[in-house]
């Protein structure tokens, strides 16, 4: 059974995670996100309140969006997962890539909890975007240094937010990762089936 701490620390790792994506794209030297190959759209005239939408193909038909709000990942073959940034429990849908950009969650499209009979290829996505972050993490941390990453955590730190120090994001999240990895269900809310008893036609006990 999933001990509700794990989820609260799986969200908070998230939610710090989509901050520092944030701060990668204002780094002195220029946006990062961009210079690892992210696609940048910004908000049309109508939308100007809203902040641009970053994009990546990961290849293999696969995709994925960076939001303030949550992260998306798509694979043409299985379909898409979403993650909302202030709750770790990820939702699905058959369509693989987005229609529009999604400028506020209201512009994503109807995702779904996972069922009994889906929730193993929706969790090997699960796995894929949780390792796809990891490693992005030690890219940066090679790249731009650990004093830049382990800086911009001290920011995130306003003495309220609940904040993975950096000496132990990288085994966080390789940890969240196993975890999920070992049993999906609870994460996607998924119960584990039930064995019905069989009734003993020779003693009328159940089996």
């Amino acid at each position: 059974m999933l001990q509700t701490n794990e989820r609260d620390r799986a969200a908070d790792l998230l939610s710090q995670q989509l901050w520092l994506w944030g701060q990668d794209v204002v780094h002195p030297d220029g946006n990062w996100l961009t210079k690892v190959g992210f696609q940048r759209t910004p908000p049309p005239p109508e939308r100007v309140d809203c902040s641009s939408v970053y994009s990546l193909e990961l290849g293999d038909h696969r995709r994925v969006i960076l939001r303030g709000f949550g992260v998306f990942i798509g694979d043409d073959n299985i379909g898409s997962l979403y993650l909302g940034r202030y709750r770790f429990e990820p939702v699905c849908s058959n369509m693989a890539a987005l229609i529009c950009p999604p400028w506020s969650p209201d512009d994503l499209p109807e995702f779904e909890p996972a069922t009994v009979g889906n929730y193993r290829s929706f969790s090997r996505l699960l796995v894929d975007l949780l390792e796809w972050i990891q490693s992005y993490e030690k890219d940066v941390v090679r790249k731009l240094g650990a004093d830049y990453r382990r800086d911009s955590i001290r920011q995130w730190d306003n003495g309220k937010r609940r904040v993975i120090p950096f000496e132990e994001t990288g085994s966080a999240w390789e940890r969240l990762m196993n975890l999920v990895a070992a049993d999906s269900r609870p994460w996607f809310g998924v119960k584990p089936a039930v064995i019905e008893s069989v009734p003993d036609n020779r003693t009328g006990r159940t089996a």
